[in-house]
């Protein structure tokens, strides 16, 4: 979906897949899970399937998995 397709200037609702994602419901842009900045769909290229929720970028995606504890040798 391409920011011509409407959805206007609203956030989407998301499905997180493996490698790809589904569009729930139309909009422009999500929220970053860590920074609570807007992310354009057709920019987003970082989230997390197990949490279904987004990242503006690596840094925020590797903060995320910190907090989970997800990462390995780490400890809570």
């Amino acid at each position: 979906m391409n920011r011509f397709e409407g959805g206007g200037n609203r956030e989407a609702k998301i499905r997180y897949l493996d490698a790809d994602f589904q569009i729930l419901t139309p909009g422009t842009f999500v929220t970053c899970a860590i920074t609570g900045r807007p992310v354009l769909v057709d920019e987003l290229k970082y989230w997390s399937v197990a949490r279904q929720e987004a990242y503006v970028d690596a840094a925020a995606s590797l903060e995320a998995e910190k907090r989970a504890g997800a990462l390995p040798n780490q400890h809570r």
